[in-house]
């Protein structure tokens, strides 16, 4: 219950989201969406660890809410990447076998890859 003679007092918060800047980058085949100070697994670069490189297939470009689409890559735009390890993914087990004929394979594989950290982004 109020008093008698007492206010209310009504805040409204507007809260807007601030969006950071991402791009869609074309890494060795594989499309990527990054951000600035993110670190990401790829297919093992050649590279060597610490190096870094600049990669100029952009195809997106986000900026708060300002999209660029380039056809095939937007002009003007890159990224800068620095190459932070090389390692091997987990074992992966391929089994083949084919029922009452006695055939079995069993193989295993391990991909190469490289963990890179998005440095810079240039749009």
């Amino acid at each position: 219950m109020l008093a008698a003679g007492s206010k209310i007092l009504i805040f409204a918060l507007r809260i807007e989201k601030i969006e950071p800047m991402y791009v869609i980058v074309n890494i060795q085949g594989s499309q990527f969406k990054v951000e600035e100070g993110q670190e990401i697994f790829v297919n093992r670069m050649s590279e060597d660890t610490g190096s870094t490189v600049e990669l100029s297939e952009v195809l997106l470009v986000d900026n708060e809410g300002s999209v660029m689409i380039g056809t095939p890559f937007v002009e003007g735009a890159s990224v800068t990447v620095k190459v932070v390890d090389h390692l091997k993914d987990d074992k992966v087990i391929v089994f083949k076998k084919k029922r009452r004929k006695g055939y079995r394979v069993k193989n295993g594989h391990r991909q190469s890859l490289s963990k890179i950290e998005i440095a810079a982004i240039k749009a």
